[in-house]
Protein backbone atom coordinates (compact mmCIF):
# COMPACT_ATOMS: atom_id res chain seq x y z
CA UNK A 1 0.00 0.00 0.00
CA UNK A 2 1.24 3.52 -0.71
CA UNK A 3 1.39 5.43 2.52
CA UNK A 4 1.91 8.28 0.83
CA UNK A 5 -1.24 8.27 -1.10
CA UNK A 6 -2.91 6.27 2.44
CA UNK A 7 -2.01 10.02 3.98
CA UNK A 8 -3.35 11.97 1.98
CA UNK A 9 -6.93 10.12 1.47
CA UNK A 10 -7.04 10.04 5.37
CA UNK A 11 -6.92 13.64 5.70
CA UNK A 12 -9.03 14.40 3.11
CA UNK A 13 -11.54 12.26 4.88
CA UNK A 14 -10.77 14.14 8.23
CA UNK A 15 -11.55 17.07 5.99
CA UNK A 16 -14.82 15.72 5.19
CA UNK A 17 -16.07 14.56 8.53
CA UNK A 18 -15.38 18.00 10.26
CA UNK A 19 -18.06 19.99 8.59
CA UNK A 20 -15.99 23.24 9.48
CA UNK A 21 -12.47 24.59 8.72
CA UNK A 22 -9.33 22.91 10.60
CA UNK A 23 -5.98 24.18 11.25
CA UNK A 24 -2.78 22.69 10.38
CA UNK A 25 -2.25 21.33 14.02
CA UNK A 26 -5.88 20.21 14.17
CA UNK A 27 -5.28 17.73 11.47
CA UNK A 28 -1.83 17.17 12.85
CA UNK A 29 -3.02 15.78 16.19
CA UNK A 30 -6.04 13.85 14.68
CA UNK A 31 -3.91 12.28 12.44
CA UNK A 32 -0.75 11.56 14.96
CA UNK A 33 1.60 13.26 12.09
CA UNK A 34 4.12 15.57 12.40
CA UNK A 35 3.11 19.49 11.84
CA UNK A 36 4.90 20.02 8.92
CA UNK A 37 3.92 16.88 7.80
CA UNK A 38 0.24 17.59 7.99
CA UNK A 39 1.52 21.55 6.18
CA UNK A 40 2.47 19.37 3.54
CA UNK A 41 -0.19 17.36 2.77
CA UNK A 42 -2.70 20.17 3.14
CA UNK A 43 -1.24 22.10 0.56
CA UNK A 44 -0.82 19.07 -2.00
CA UNK A 45 -4.82 18.72 -1.33
CA UNK A 46 -5.02 22.57 -2.02
CA UNK A 47 -2.82 22.44 -5.21
CA UNK A 48 -5.05 19.28 -6.67
CA UNK A 49 -7.81 21.23 -6.03
CA UNK A 50 -9.23 18.91 -2.69
CA UNK A 51 -8.62 21.53 -0.22
CA UNK A 52 -8.78 24.97 -0.08
CA UNK A 53 -7.23 27.67 2.68
CA UNK A 54 -8.79 30.07 3.60
CA UNK A 55 -7.31 33.80 5.26
CA UNK A 56 -7.09 32.35 8.82
CA UNK A 57 -4.65 29.54 7.54
CA UNK A 58 -7.35 26.60 8.17
CA UNK A 59 -8.86 24.34 5.52
CA UNK A 60 -11.46 22.91 4.42
CA UNK A 61 -12.35 20.58 0.85
CA UNK A 62 -14.04 21.90 -1.60
CA UNK A 63 -16.38 19.89 -3.88
CA UNK A 64 -14.25 18.42 -6.37
CA UNK A 65 -15.37 15.33 -4.22
CA UNK A 66 -18.82 15.72 -4.76
CA UNK A 67 -18.39 16.38 -8.67
CA UNK A 68 -16.10 13.19 -9.16
CA UNK A 69 -18.56 11.44 -7.33
CA UNK A 70 -21.78 12.91 -8.80
CA UNK A 71 -20.16 11.41 -12.19
CA UNK A 72 -19.70 7.79 -10.67
CA UNK A 73 -23.50 7.42 -9.76
CA UNK A 74 -24.22 9.29 -13.08
CA UNK A 75 -22.12 6.40 -14.62
CA UNK A 76 -24.02 4.10 -12.95
CA UNK A 77 -27.59 5.53 -13.38
CA UNK A 78 -27.00 5.92 -17.37
CA UNK A 79 -26.12 2.55 -17.43
CA UNK A 80 -29.02 1.09 -15.86
CA UNK A 81 -31.60 3.29 -17.60
CA UNK A 82 -29.55 3.14 -21.21
CA UNK A 83 -29.78 -0.50 -21.70
CA UNK A 84 -33.48 -1.21 -22.62
CA UNK A 85 -32.41 1.95 -24.98
CA UNK A 86 -29.97 0.43 -26.28
CA UNK A 87 -31.57 -3.35 -26.86
CA UNK A 88 -34.36 -1.45 -28.81
CA UNK A 89 -31.90 0.00 -31.32
CA UNK A 90 -29.86 -2.89 -31.58
CA UNK A 91 -33.04 -4.47 -32.60
CA UNK A 92 -34.51 -1.61 -35.12
CA UNK A 93 -31.25 -0.92 -36.24
CA UNK A 94 -29.32 -4.48 -36.75
CA UNK A 95 -25.67 -3.13 -35.74
CA UNK A 96 -23.98 -3.10 -32.94
CA UNK A 97 -24.62 -0.03 -30.09
CA UNK A 98 -22.16 1.45 -27.51
CA UNK A 99 -22.34 3.08 -24.53
CA UNK A 100 -19.48 5.28 -23.53
CA UNK A 101 -18.01 7.11 -21.23
CA UNK A 102 -14.30 9.35 -21.64
CA UNK A 103 -11.61 9.16 -19.41
CA UNK A 104 -8.51 11.59 -20.94
CA UNK A 105 -7.56 10.44 -24.52
CA UNK A 106 -9.34 7.77 -24.63
CA UNK A 107 -13.11 6.44 -24.61
CA UNK A 108 -14.28 2.87 -22.19
CA UNK A 109 -17.29 0.82 -23.49
CA UNK A 110 -19.91 0.78 -20.30
CA UNK A 111 -22.16 -1.62 -22.22
CA UNK A 112 -22.77 -2.49 -25.70
CA UNK A 113 -25.61 -4.86 -28.02
CA UNK A 114 -23.92 -6.44 -30.29
CA UNK A 115 -25.44 -6.79 -33.99
CA UNK A 116 -26.80 -10.26 -35.22
CA UNK A 117 -25.72 -9.52 -39.00
CA UNK A 118 -22.94 -12.37 -39.87
CA UNK A 119 -20.73 -9.33 -40.66
CA UNK A 120 -20.59 -6.88 -37.62
CA UNK A 121 -18.07 -4.62 -35.30
CA UNK A 122 -16.40 -5.87 -33.14
CA UNK A 123 -16.05 -4.45 -29.04
CA UNK A 124 -15.87 -5.60 -25.65
CA UNK A 125 -17.52 -4.28 -22.37
CA UNK A 126 -14.57 -2.55 -20.59
CA UNK A 127 -12.43 -1.82 -23.78
CA UNK A 128 -10.65 1.42 -24.76
CA UNK A 129 -10.96 3.38 -28.33
CA UNK A 130 -8.75 6.56 -28.99
CA UNK A 131 -11.11 9.43 -28.37
CA UNK A 132 -10.53 11.31 -32.00
CA UNK A 133 -10.78 8.44 -33.63
CA UNK A 134 -14.29 7.07 -33.13
CA UNK A 135 -17.92 8.71 -33.19
CA UNK A 136 -18.93 8.50 -29.27
CA UNK A 137 -15.55 9.73 -28.83
CA UNK A 138 -15.75 12.68 -30.89
CA UNK A 139 -19.28 13.45 -29.43
CA UNK A 140 -18.07 13.34 -26.20
CA UNK A 141 -15.36 15.64 -27.30
CA UNK A 142 -17.48 18.43 -29.52
CA UNK A 143 -19.90 19.13 -26.52
CA UNK A 144 -16.61 19.53 -24.30
CA UNK A 145 -14.60 21.44 -26.20
CA UNK A 146 -14.49 25.24 -26.08
CA UNK A 147 -15.39 27.04 -28.73
CA UNK A 148 -12.92 29.99 -31.20
CA UNK A 149 -9.18 29.61 -30.58
CA UNK A 150 -9.53 27.54 -27.12
CA UNK A 151 -10.51 25.04 -28.58
CA UNK A 152 -7.28 23.63 -30.24
CA UNK A 153 -5.51 24.84 -26.59
CA UNK A 154 -8.29 22.47 -25.14
CA UNK A 155 -7.67 19.52 -26.83
CA UNK A 156 -3.75 19.74 -27.04
CA UNK A 157 -4.03 19.68 -23.35
CA UNK A 158 -6.43 16.63 -23.49
CA UNK A 159 -5.18 14.57 -26.49
CA UNK A 160 -1.49 15.31 -26.23
CA UNK A 161 -0.93 12.91 -29.28
CA UNK A 162 -2.70 12.14 -32.40
CA UNK A 163 -1.87 8.70 -33.25
CA UNK A 164 -3.09 7.89 -36.84
CA UNK A 165 -4.46 4.30 -36.06
CA UNK A 166 -5.44 4.29 -39.87
CA UNK A 167 -5.04 6.64 -42.69
CA UNK A 168 -8.30 8.00 -42.43
CA UNK A 169 -7.20 9.60 -38.73
CA UNK A 170 -7.48 12.75 -37.66
CA UNK A 171 -3.42 13.66 -37.60
CA UNK A 172 -3.78 17.41 -36.98
CA UNK A 173 -5.59 19.42 -34.15
CA UNK A 174 -6.71 22.30 -37.16
CA UNK A 175 -8.92 19.32 -39.00
CA UNK A 176 -9.99 17.66 -35.99
CA UNK A 177 -11.43 21.24 -34.17
CA UNK A 178 -13.36 21.43 -37.68
CA UNK A 179 -14.89 18.26 -37.10
CA UNK A 180 -15.87 18.61 -34.20
CA UNK A 181 -17.45 21.99 -34.38
CA UNK A 182 -19.56 19.85 -37.38
CA UNK A 183 -20.66 17.55 -34.99
CA UNK A 184 -22.15 19.89 -32.93
CA UNK A 185 -24.01 21.62 -35.50
CA UNK A 186 -24.99 18.34 -37.01
CA UNK A 187 -25.92 16.92 -33.62
CA UNK A 188 -23.98 13.59 -34.09
CA UNK A 189 -20.39 12.58 -34.95
CA UNK A 190 -19.35 10.44 -38.08
CA UNK A 191 -16.56 8.03 -38.23
CA UNK A 192 -15.49 6.75 -41.28
CA UNK A 193 -12.79 4.09 -40.83
CA UNK A 194 -11.11 6.35 -38.49
CA UNK A 195 -10.15 3.57 -35.85
CA UNK A 196 -10.55 0.69 -37.98
CA UNK A 197 -10.51 0.47 -41.46
CA UNK A 198 -13.43 -1.49 -42.74
CA UNK A 199 -15.61 0.21 -39.40
CA UNK A 200 -17.58 3.29 -39.57
CA UNK A 201 -19.95 4.75 -36.73
CA UNK A 202 -22.16 7.34 -35.12
CA UNK A 203 -22.05 8.85 -32.09
CA UNK A 204 -24.62 11.11 -29.83
CA UNK A 205 -23.91 13.17 -26.59
CA UNK A 206 -26.52 11.88 -23.37
CA UNK A 207 -27.09 15.00 -20.99
CA UNK A 208 -28.59 14.25 -17.39
CA UNK A 209 -31.13 16.58 -15.31
CA UNK A 210 -28.18 19.50 -14.89
CA UNK A 211 -27.55 19.59 -18.34
CA UNK A 212 -24.05 17.83 -18.01
CA UNK A 213 -22.76 15.57 -20.17
CA UNK A 214 -22.41 12.28 -18.91
CA UNK A 215 -22.34 9.26 -21.55
CA UNK A 216 -22.65 9.14 -25.41
CA UNK A 217 -24.11 6.34 -27.14
CA UNK A 218 -22.83 4.98 -30.53
CA UNK A 219 -23.10 3.08 -33.20
CA UNK A 220 -20.57 0.37 -35.08
CA UNK A 221 -21.74 -0.03 -39.13
CA UNK A 222 -19.33 -2.00 -41.09
CA UNK A 223 -18.47 0.02 -44.15
CA UNK A 224 -20.08 -2.51 -46.67
CA UNK A 225 -22.94 -1.46 -44.80
CA UNK A 226 -22.46 2.22 -44.18
CA UNK A 227 -24.16 3.59 -47.62
CA UNK A 228 -25.07 7.01 -48.23
CA UNK A 229 -29.01 6.24 -48.27
CA UNK A 230 -29.30 4.60 -45.16
CA UNK A 231 -26.89 6.58 -42.83
CA UNK A 232 -29.74 9.59 -42.24
CA UNK A 233 -31.78 6.72 -40.92
CA UNK A 234 -29.63 5.17 -38.55
CA UNK A 235 -28.50 8.83 -37.31
CA UNK A 236 -31.60 9.81 -36.89
CA UNK A 237 -32.79 6.46 -34.68
CA UNK A 238 -29.71 7.09 -32.83
CA UNK A 239 -30.13 10.59 -32.13
CA UNK A 240 -34.08 9.58 -30.93
CA UNK A 241 -32.33 7.45 -28.86
CA UNK A 242 -29.69 8.95 -27.18
CA UNK A 243 -32.50 11.69 -26.54
CA UNK A 244 -34.30 9.23 -24.94
CA UNK A 245 -31.50 8.57 -22.52
CA UNK A 246 -31.27 11.86 -21.70
CA UNK A 247 -35.12 12.48 -21.13
CA UNK A 248 -35.25 8.96 -18.69
CA UNK A 249 -32.28 11.02 -17.12
CA UNK A 250 -34.37 14.35 -16.21
CA UNK A 251 -32.91 16.05 -19.20
CA UNK A 252 -34.97 18.93 -20.62
CA UNK A 253 -32.85 20.39 -23.77
CA UNK A 254 -33.26 24.51 -23.74
CA UNK A 255 -34.25 24.41 -19.92
CA UNK A 256 -31.22 23.37 -17.93
CA UNK A 257 -28.68 23.70 -21.06
CA UNK A 258 -25.70 21.41 -22.32
CA UNK A 259 -22.57 21.91 -20.98
CA UNK A 260 -19.82 19.12 -19.71
CA UNK A 261 -19.66 17.73 -17.13
CA UNK A 262 -17.58 19.55 -14.04
CA UNK A 263 -17.86 22.76 -15.55
CA UNK A 264 -20.53 24.40 -13.62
Amino acid sequence: MDKTLAKGMAVMEYLVAQGTPCGVSDVARAMGLARSNAHRTLQTLVALGYARQFPDASYGPTLKLFGLGAQVVGGLDVKRIAQPVLAALAQESQETIHLVVREGAEVIYLDKFDSPQPVAAYSKVGGRAAAQCVATGKALLAWQCPAGEAGETWLRRELPVLTAYTPKSHQDYESLVTDLRETRTRGYAFNHEEWRLGVCGLGAPIFDSQGRLVAALGMSVPSIRFISRRVPTLAAALCRAAAATSAALGHEPGVTGEVAAGTR
